[in-house]
């Protein structure tokens, strides 16, 4: 029983992301709400794009770590970056960290006018999941 992640052909095929992800039956499906460049107290952790993006990554492995996944165990994530913020730096300091071995987990990426968070720049939202033995 393996979780399938799918560049099918005739859609664009990208070292960065898959496009269908097949969950089977008696696997764990974890959802992590969005997350922002916050520390635990909820205080911004800086006004650099980059910055909070990295930090934002970090909470949704913590959040992960507390149900026994990883970062690898993601097959789906969504990006939300503000329209102020550096794309390049905020995208790019998180990019590698998004990735896992074997195909890509899905992506969607989006660029907005806020988030719920004042002076947030970024926001993730994860699903992964994991077929326990």
């Amino acid at each position: 029983m393996d979780i399938s992640l799918i560049r099918p052909a005739g859609l664009v095929m990208s070292p960065a992301f898959s496009h269908v992800a097949v969950v089977p039956p008696g696997a764990t499906t974890i959802h992590v709400g969005g997350q922002n460049g916050v520390d635990e107290s909820g205080k911004i952790v800086s006004d650099d794009a980059a910055e909070q993006s990295i930090r934002a990554v970090e909470n949704a492995a913590i959040a992960l770590a507390a149900v026994e996944a990883t970062l690898d165990d993601v097959i789906s994530w969504t990006v939300l970056i503000h329209q102020d913020a550096d794309l390049r730096a905020a995208y790019g300091a998180v990019a590698s960290r998004l990735a896992r071995d074997g195909e890509p987990p899905l992506v969607t990426a989006a660029i907005v006018s806020a988030l719920g968070v004042p002076g947030a720049l970024i926001e993730i939202s994860a699903v992964a999941a994991v077929v326990r033995a």
